[in-house]
C-alpha cells in the first residue's frame, strides 16, 4: 500500500450521513492526489490487528452514497476489556497499512479513541474527527447539532404523528422510549416538533438518586388530567438515559437491573416503557380506572435512516473541511460548521481531563427553548393544586382534592 494514505473509520452506532462523510472526504482526498482506504469493521478490527480491513475507495465508488443511511465501511462499537494493552498492536496495524492520516467519524466514544490515537502517534499519524450521533450531545460551538441528529429527528416525528393518530383513534396512551443515554434532546425535540402530550428527560431531574414512583407518578398525573380534559388518550417521549438515574434499589423492585463490565447500566435491557407502563396501569387500576397503555421503543428505525438533505449537505461540508484540514498539517481536531464556516475545535477543549472523558452537552433547562417545550406539555402544573383546577382533576381521578394533592404534590416538588 502506499504511504502517505488517509484513513477513514466509523465508531459507534449508525447515524443518517456517514456515507455523506465518507463520500465528500474520499472525492476531496483523490482529487489531492492522495490514496484512500476505508477501514472495514470500526476499531475492534484494528485492536485485533486485521491486515484484510483496508478497503481503496475511488469517487466511483462513492459518487452516489452519500443520500443513504447506513455506512458502507460498517461500524462496531465494541472495544477489548484490554483496550490499553492492544492498543500498540491497533497502532502497528494502521501505521503498516500506510495510514498517515485518519479521518474518524463518530460520537464521544470514537472522539475519545481519535484523541487517544493522535497523543499516542507523536505526530506520525495525523487525526481529525467529524462528529456523528442521533443523541445530539457532543458539545458543538453556537448549539449546532451533531449530524444525523436532524434526520432522526424528522424520522421520529413522522414516526410519533402516526402513533398519536393511532392513539386518538383507539382511545389509549403510548409510552414511547426513544436514544438518548445521556441527553434528552432527541426525545424533546421529538416530542415538541410532534406535539406530543409530554415529554420526559434525564436533566429536568436534578437529584442524584431519581425515584421511579416519583416518575411513575408525573405520567399518572398526566393521564388523569388529560382525563379531566374529556381527552382519554395521550403519547409521553421518555429518553432512555432516565433509566441511568433511577435508585437501582428502588428500580430492582419492579425490574431486573444488570450492568455491564464497565459498571453502567444495560439501559437496553430496562424496558423503560414496559416497567411505567405496569406501575401506572397499577396506580390507575386502584383509583378505579383502566386506560389502554402501550410502551414502544424507537431507536433503530431512526440511526439507519436515509438522511434528509439537511444532512447531506452538512456531511459533505464535513468531509471536504476534513481533508482540507489535514492537508495543511492540521490534528488533533474535530471539525465543526459554524456560522457558514468550517473551522477545527481542538481536542484539549472537548475533553475533560479531570475525568478523562469527552465533555456531553445535555439540555439546557434554563434555556427558552426547553421552556417552549414545556409550555405546551399537558401535565401537572403547580397551578394544577388549587382551586377549580384541582377540582376537576382530582374528580377525574375519583379522589377527593386532598387526597390527590397529598398523593401527587410531591411529584412536583411541591
Amino acid at each position: 500500500m502506499a504511504t502517505e494514505a488517509i484513513g477513514i473509520i466509523v465508531g459507534g452506532g449508525p447515524a443518517p450521513g456517514i456515507n455523506g462523510v465518507i463520500s465528500a472526504a474520499t472525492i476531496e482526498a483523490i482529487n489531492c492526489g492522495k490514496k484512500v482506504f476505508g477501514i472495514m469493521g470500526g476499531f475492534k478490527a484494528l485492536f485485533e490487528g486485521h491486515k484484510d480491513i483496508f478497503l481503496p475507495l475511488t469517487i466511483d465508488d462513492v459518487s452516489r452514497i452519500h443520500a443513504s443511511g447506513g455506512s458502507i465501511l460498517r461500524t462496531s462499537r465494541d472495544k477489548p476489556e484490554n483496550a490499553k494493552a492492544k492498543f500498540k498492536t491497533l497502532m502497528s496495524t494502521l501505521k503498516g497499512a500506510g495510514i498517515k492520516h485518519l479521518i474518524t467519524i463518530g460520537g464521544d466514544g470514537t472522539l475519545y479513541m481519535a484523541n487517544w490515537i493522535e497523543r499516542e502517534a507523536r505526530g506520525s499519524i495525523s487525526v481529525v474527527h467529524t462528529p456523528k450521533t442521533i443523541d445530539n450531545d457532543v458539545p458543538l460551538p453556537g448549539g449546532f447539532s451533531t449530524f444525523g441528529f436532524q434526520t432522526a429527528l424528522h424520522v421520529g416525528v413522522y414516526i410519533v404523528n402516526n402513533i398519536m393518530e393511532d392513539a386518538r383513534t383507539m382511545g389509549r396512551w403510548y409510552f414511547i422510549t426513544t436514544m438518548g443515554r445521556h441527553a434528552g434532546h432527541l426525545a424533546l425535540g421529538m416530542g415538541k416538533a410532534a406535539g406530543a402530550t409530554l415529554s420526559l428527560i434525564p436533566e429536568e431531574f436534578p437529584e442524584e438518586k431519581l425515584s421511579f414512583k416519583k416518575v411513575a407518578d408525573i405520567l399518572t398525573s398526566a393521564i388523569l388530567k388529560r382525563r379531566s380534559m374529556g381527552r382519554d388518550y395521550g403519547i409521553a417521549i421518555l429518553a432512555e438515559g432516565i433509566s441511568e438515574k433511577f435508585d437501582l434499589e428502588e428500580l430492582r423492585e419492579h425490574e431486573e437491573v444488570e450492568k455491564n463490565e464497565k459498571g453502567e447500566l444495560k439501559l437496553s435491557e430496562i424496558q423503560l416503557g414496559r416497567v411505567l407502563r405496569d406501575f401506572v396501569n397499577k396506580t390507575l387500576t386502584e383509583l378505579g380506572i383502566e386506560v389502554g397503555i402501550v410502551d414502544k421503543n424507537i431507536g433503530y428505525e431512526l440511526r439507519a435512516a436515509n438522511p434528509i438533505p439537511f444532512d447531506v449537505e452538512y456531511t459533505r461540508n464535513l468531509g471536504y473541511g476534513a481533508v482540507r484540514f489535514l492537508l495543511r498539517g492540521g490534528s488533533g481536531s474535530m471539525i465543526v460548521q459554524f456560522e457558514g464556516n468550517l473551522r477545527p475545535v481542538p481536542f484539549v477543549e472537548l475533553i475533560d481531563y479531570k475525568t478523562g472523558r469527552v465533555k456531553i452537552r445535555t439540555v439546557d433547562t434554563s434555556t427558552e427553548a426547553y421552556e417552549v417545550a414545556r409550555k405546551y406539555m399537558i401535565r401537572l402544573e403547580r397551578e394544577d393544586l388549587e382551586g377549580q383546577n384541582l377540582a376537576h382533576i382530582a374528580r377525574a381521578a375519583n379522589m377527593s382534592p386532598e387526597d390527590f394533592k397529598a398523593r401527587f404534590a410531591y411529584a412536583l416538588g411541591a
